[in-house]
């Protein structure tokens, strides 16, 4: 069973990474170049308001994504690094510097997120 749910781990992790991906780079480019009818009659661009919304789902699946994988490794990292610093105090420092490295990946998510809404 343990083995199972390890799989199941590794395979939703696999695929909320594609997930990403595809939101940050992919799904912005087809919905900006999609259009609505009315542009195509038109011939003029997107409504501020318009283009903010079509970009926001992406933005949230690229930070969530992100933020969800830190938590995972954060969690996973802590717990090793409580076990370590438990064994051997003189670890913290490295224990620490781990923790960090995994919370980090929210932080690139944020950034990215970021630059999304700046990208007009």
């Amino acid at each position: 069973m343990n083995r199972l749910l390890i799989q199941f781990v590794k395979c939703l992790t696999v695929v909320l990474i594609i997930g990403n991906v595809v939101g940050a780079f992919v799904l912005p480019q087809v919905v900006l170049a999609a259009g609505s009818p009315e542009n195509d009659v038109n011939d003029s661009a997107p409504a501020p308001q318009q283009q903010q919304q079509q970009t926001a789902f992406p933005i949230a699946i690229v930070v969530g994504v992100s933020c969800l994988a830190a938590g995972y490794a954060v969690g996973r990292v802590g717990s090793a690094a409580v076990g370590a610093v438990s064994e051997r105090p003189e670890m913290f420092g490295r224990a620490l510097v781990f923790v960090g490295l995994a919370e980090g990946i929210a932080i690139y998510g944020l950034i990215i997120g970021i630059m999304l809404m700046l990208v007009k």
